[in-house]
């Protein structure tokens, strides 16, 4: 009888320190909520991951329009500078007078008159006059560019595009901001929740290990008063 009771006590011990169960109805208590909260913080990772992934891709857009929106306003700048030089150098050649209109004929030295050359004498002040008179200056060419225009028009689409990338870049800033918070607060309450059902678990464990050493030491009283009973009916049977 005593070898049945150790045999039934090793079996008890074995059973509770493999694991955790109902000594009532022998139900195994396992780790479901630690799986759980694992899983749902690898589901959060991800989301947070693949959220991180969008931002930067719209930060790359955005460098990429802002850069070409200063090489559209490089180019507009190279336009207009050239366009001014042109205006100017325009406005000099027609403002200079031709250098053959403003040379004066040689005037033959003073011999006596004729009819022919007096009245070449009588119309020289005027012809001096005329030749003397400022010109009207050339207009200058009023030929719009349209590559400038062009370029305006690309630049506005490029300042819209970088106004609508902001907007999503802000927006997405803010639901990955709002989803980290709600995130962060469902992981704090699945660990608050998993360190409770752990130390629950572990005040069952001690309970059960301080009932098995209990039933060690009535086992081991039975022990000891089935020896005692066996060595007084040993000692009856021999007298």
């Amino acid at each position: 009888m005593s070898t049945a009771a150790t045999l039934s006590m090793m079996t008890t011990t074995q059973t509770i320190t493999s694991a955790p169960s109902c000594p009532g109805c022998g139900i195994t208590l396992g780790h479901s909520a630690i799986d759980d909260t694992q899983a749902a913080l690898l589901i959060a990772q991800a989301r947070i991951e693949q959220l991180e992934d969008q931002v930067r891709q719209l930060n790359e857009k955005a460098s990429a329009a802002v850069s070409r929106w200063a090489e559209y306003e490089a180019e507009l700048g190279k336009l207009r500078s050239e366009q001014r030089r042109q205006s100017t150098s325009n406005n000099s050649t027609s403002n200079s007078p031709p250098s053959n209109n403003n040379t004066l004929p040689a005037v033959a030295p003073l011999q006596p008159s004729s009819p022919s050359r007096a009245s070449f004498f009588q119309s020289a002040p005027s012809r001096l006059s005329a030749l003397l008179s400022p010109r009207k200056p050339w207009p200058a060419p009023s030929t719009p560019s349209s590559t400038a225009e062009d370029l305006l028009e690309a630049l506005t689409r490029e300042q819209t595009l970088r106004r609508e990338v902001e907007g999503r870049l802000s927006a997405t800033s803010k639901e990955v901001e709002e989803l980290s918070a709600s995130l962060f607060e469902q992981a704090n309450k699945m660990v608050a929740d998993e360190r409770r059902a752990r130390a629950h678990l572990e005040e069952r464990v001690g309970e059960l290990e301080r009932r098995d050493v209990d039933k060690r030491r009535r086992l081991e009283r039975l022990e000891l008063a089935m020896d005692r009973i066996d060595k007084v009916r040993n000692l009856l049977s021999d007298k």
